[in-house]
């Protein structure tokens, strides 16, 4: 098996801040946490930006320049720019920061779905901003929408004429057939990096047979010209990133996707997350992957020709 790479989602549009004061909001915080997750051995950094007075998701420019010269001078790590941002942004929206920043990778959500988070507000009772409870409680009638001329749009002003790869995130079985479509289009070439996204409500649950079946749809659709990772919500985190971890797959971990690093105990950092799968994969008999080793494997046109 190959070096596994450990991506780190920073900062996310999935948790609201009420639910953990450790989620990082301002640029001075998602850098610290970044950088840390780095040193801790994520090689790749997937990173959102927030409003730093309200903590809700933003796609400013602004906000995402506050905070990647910082990281890129304090790491090597692959920064890996969302696309996909809030279900409430328009694809202007979200694609103005990736634009300006002209980053090495960036996110593809491979099809439009239903983005339910509206039960994790009947856990929160003291809520920290005025926001943060009609955005939960409205998604229970919330499209995420990523529509096939949305992604060839993604696909063209990213990757064909900025150079940019692409973290493909697949939530559902469909999502590898639309991936298939546009490589047939030529507008995806090899190797392919898919992310295996698990435990969102309207998209796959986080069943181990749930695992195996995409690996299996995969190799039929792609044969050896992709890579696949894992990331799953909240507790499913640490049982199917070391499922992929024991399968040859990669990883992927981060206050985005999970608050805990164990039942009932807030993770105080992202690193901390970074440093728990890596002490599993290393005990798996895996070796983790540099941010330069993950260059090479993805095939990136390297730190130097972003416009970070």
């Amino acid at each position: 098996m190959s070096g596994i790479i450990i991506t780190c989602a920073v900062t996310g549009s999935i948790h609201t801040p009420s639910m953990s004061p450790y989620l990082p909001v301002t640029a001075e915080q998602i850098t610290e946490q970044a950088v840390g997750a780095a040193e801790a051995g994520a090689s790749i950094l997937h990173l959102h930006a927030r409003d730093p007075e309200t903590g809700q998701p933003s796609a400013a420019e602004e906000h995402f320049m506050a905070f990647l010269p910082r990281i890129h001078q304090a790491c090597d790590a692959v920064l890996n720019l969302s696309t996909g941002g809030s279900a409430i942004m328009t694809l202007d929206q979200r694609l103005a920061a990736p634009k300006r920043a002209e980053p090495e990778m960036a996110s593809l959500n491979m099809g439009s779905m239903n983005f339910a988070l509206y039960p994790m507000a009947d856990r929160i009772s003291d809520w920290k901003n005025d926001w943060e409870k009609p955005f939960l409680e409205g998604t229970d009638d919330l499209v995420f929408k990523n529509t096939p001329r949305d992604i060839a749009r993604i696909l063209t002003e990213l990757g064909e004429e900025r150079g940019a790869r692409f973290e493909f995130e697949c939530y559902d079985l469909s999502h590898l057939y639309m991936l298939k479509h546009f490589v047939d289009r030529g507008l995806v070439r090899a190797p392919l990096f898919i992310q295996f996204v698990f435990g969102v409500l309207g998209g796959m649950g986080p069943d181990p047979e749930n695992l195996t079946h995409m690996i299996r749809i995969a190799d039929k659709l792609f044969g050896g010209d992709y890579m696949f990772s894992v990331l799953a919500a909240g507790r499913h985190q640490i049982p199917l990133t070391t499922m992929a971890a024991a399968m040859g797959g990669h990883v992927r971990v981060g206050l985005e996707d999970s608050l805990s690093i164990a039942r009932g105990q807030l993770a105080e950092s992202n690193a901390q997350q970074v440093a728990r799968i890596r002490r599993i994969v290393e005990d798996l008999g895996r070796t983790v992957a540099s941010p330069e080793d993950a260059r090479a494997m993805l095939g990136l046109k390297g730190r130097d020709r972003t416009a970070i």
